[in-house]
């Protein structure tokens, strides 16, 4: 079987000759680690982003058949502005942190020396009034969103591989744009604006992924982003996601749908389990990456609840890669019931860690390659 051939088999249920074997990309730093080890050359480690040449090249060393993360971006990427932000120092704090304004209007605090993810101190879209000036214009759809020449070299791709087209995100990038609270009292202080700017987006990712569809390009899944949830739950009211967020997800999944696709995913760190009856209702099939975390995600569960009609890609523990091969063994032992299942994937839950150890993660890949099904 092709990868692609034994990818779709496994989400709809099908008789597959084994699992496949894939990741979630890798951390930077992890990269620069295995370069000083010898593994992987600097070149390799510094043009490695999903489903690149070098992705593939990395993935294979490793054991790897390829990064699941593999989907088609337009022109615009994951941001879904026309035109970003200019990223640029705008000061600087008493205690030593600089100011600066990144590509979505956000103003963190940056330092030297920290390598986690900055804090934000405050953003360009506030209201009414900042939507329509810096953002409303710069998410209309165009034809030059969409780079043909980028879907004509897709039409000549090694179709031993799958490839996903990328739906966009109907609430996480509105977050990211202005902050957790800041959407959160939106939607008290403001509901019109909040539907207003949901169903902008949606407009705006459906156009995208009409063109991308009408190119002739063959996909063979769908995947939205998110990354809306935390340790405890989801960051937004379940009601309000499945009031304002829903349609606009099926209007998406059921134009994909038309087009043969029969498997969409959609990307959300975190406890989901409040999500998913909205996430299945508007059409999407297939969790990732399940993060096991503190609280032991699993398809298990979910399959109990929803039955055939949820499928899984992720939910192994990445963490196992730094510590040795009988922790290895015992995290295939603890997927294989859950491979059993059918419609399930393992993937580690997320980038794979600076702390990974290179033998591990081949080993992981060669016990794992001899699952059949």
């Amino acid at each position: 079987m092709t990868h692609r051939e034994r990818l779709l088999a496994v989400l709809n249920y099908e008789k597959a000759d084994r699992i496949p074997v894939v990741h979630f990309g890798f951390w930077g730093e992890a990269l620069q680690k295995w370069v000083r080890e010898g593994h992987i050359t600097a070149e390799l480690a510094n043009t490695c982003g999903d489903g690149t040449p070098s992705d593939r090249i990395i993935s294979e060393k490793l054991g790897f058949d390829y990064n699941y993360f593999t989907v088609a971006f337009p022109r615009s990427g994951m941001g879904a502005l026309s035109h970003n932000f200019e990223q640029k120092k705008i000061g600087e704090t008493p205690d030593g942190f600089e100011l600066w304004q990144n590509p979505y209007g956000v103003i963190e605090k940056h330092r030297g020396d920290a390598g986690s993810i900055p804090a934000e101190v405050d953003h360009v879209l506030k209201d009414r009034t900042s939507w329509e000036e810096h953002f409303l214009p710069r998410m209309q759809f165009s034809e030059d969103r969409i780079d043909s020449g980028y879907l004509q070299s897709l039409k000549n791709r090694d179709m031993e591989y799958p490839l996903g087209i990328y739906c966009g995100s109907m609430y996480g990038t509105l977050r990211d744009f202005m902050g957790v609270e800041g959407i959160s009292y939106l939607y008290a202080d403001d509901e019109d604006l909040f539907a207003e700017m949901i169903e902008t987006m949606g407009s705006l990712w459906y156009k995208i992924v009409k063109a991308e569809l009408e190119s002739g390009v063959t996909f063979d899944f769908a995947h939205f982003w998110e990354d809306i949830c935390f340790k405890n739950g989801p960051l937004v009211s379940p009601s309000v996601f499945r009031e304002y967020v829903l349609p606009q997800y099926k209007r998406i999944t059921d134009l994909v749908k038309s087009y043969g696709i029969r498997n969409v995913s959609v990307d959300c760190d975190g406890f989901i389990d409040a999500l998913i009856p909205v996430w299945l209702d508007g059409g999407v099939t297939t969790m990732f990456p399940i993060e096991y975390g503190t609280w032991h995600a699993s398809i298990a569960p979910w399959r109990e609840k929803y039955g055939k009609t949820i499928r899984g890609v992720g939910g192994m523990c990445k963490h196992i890669f730094e510590q040795d091969y009988a922790a290895v063994d015992a995290e295939i032992e603890r997927l294989k019931p859950l491979i059993a299942l059918g419609g399930y994937i393992p993937c580690p839950d997320h980038r794979i860690t600076p702390e990974a150890k290179w033998e591990n993660i081949q080993y992981y890949c060669e016990k794992l390659r001899k699952i059949t099904l």
